[in-house]
């Protein structure tokens, strides 16, 4: 599939990108090129090769994910910088 300069244009349109047509050209070079190498990527048969998500074999430590007692109510308001004793309170963020 090649792209043209249309379908950059379009696709700088939809990001909200103000390119040039220098950086439109240059664009539709580099993106074809992308393109072009995972449609290569596309044929290599990689039949009976097992799925990996970590070729370094690095695992993942963490803790097991076991429910402990939650925080009071109280608890929980005594950390907020103000409180009204049933919510936290905040200023403002838009003025009407």
């Amino acid at each position: 599939m090649a792209l043209n300069e249309q379908t950059v244009r379009h696709v700088a349109h939809l990001a909200r990108l103000d390119l040039s047509d220098d950086e439109v050209h240059a664009m539709t070079r580099e993106l074809d090129a992308i393109v072009g190498y995972v449609e290569q990527l596309q044929e290599v048969d990689t039949t009976g090769v097992e799925a990996v998500a970590n070729v370094a074999g690095l695992v993942n430590i963490t803790r097991s994910d076991e429910p402990i007692e939650m925080l009071s109510h109280e608890q929980v308001l005594r950390n907020a910088p103000k409180a009204n004793g049933e919510a936290f309170l905040v200023p403002k963020a838009v003025e009407r």
